[in-house]
């Protein structure tokens, strides 16, 4: 059985290198289904997991994450990304963050890419509102797909809806940000 989360951040802060096993051996699977939805490709993510390991051995201390879990997929997250936009200026691949943005592009299109407006620090803030005044049902369909990346079948299997509910429900949400967002002064 794999150590705590508290367990593991101690090995970190003590720099006992037995940290990185216990996170491969608590996050691993968690960690290649974040990348593996933003790459799909198994190399990628492979090398992208090492990477999370190797900058959370850099990052931990002086940092001490109060959810491991989070910390974790969010560099990881960032990794994959980071990967992606290296590997998508030499070709298009159909990931499903290719997927994700091409939905998000269809309602929040501006003449900026989605990237563009996604990094914007204003538009992080209203997404976060808007995703808080969801209901939580709701708003796990959104972060599940438009963070996690998760395919509508996957969604579809955790919430024990329909695949076609999922892509209805997502498609509602979609334009009910977009009107939020215009409501809020951004031209969508």
């Amino acid at each position: 059985m794999a150590p705590s989360d508290e367990a593991i951040i101690e090995l970190y802060m003590q720099r006992d290198e037995s940290a990185i096993r216990a996170t491969a051996e608590r996050y691993e699977h968690y960690l290649m289904k974040i990348s593996y939805n933003i790459l799909g490709d198994m190399e990628d993510c492979k090398e992208n997991v090492n990477d999370t390991y190797f900058r959370t051995w850099n990052l931990i201390p002086p940092q001490r994450p109060a959810v491991l879990s989070a910390f974790l997929g969010k560099i990881n997250r960032e990794g994959a990304i980071d990967i992606y936009r290296r590997k998508k200026s030499k070709k298009r691949s159909n990931s499903e963050y290719d997927l994700c943005l091409h939905e998000l592009d269809e309602e929040l299109a501006s003449g900026a890419s989605v990237e563009d407006v996604v990094e914007a620090g204003m538009m992080g803030r209203l997404v976060n509102h808007f995703l808080e005044s969801l209901p939580k049902d709701k708003r796990i369909l959104f972060v599940g797909r438009y963070y996690y990346m998760d395919s509508v079948q996957e969604i579809a299997g955790y919430t024990g809806l329909s695949c076609s509910n999922v892509k209805v429900t997502l498609h509602r949400l979609r334009k009910e940000l977009k009107q939020y967002l215009q409501k809020e002064g951004f031209a969508v």
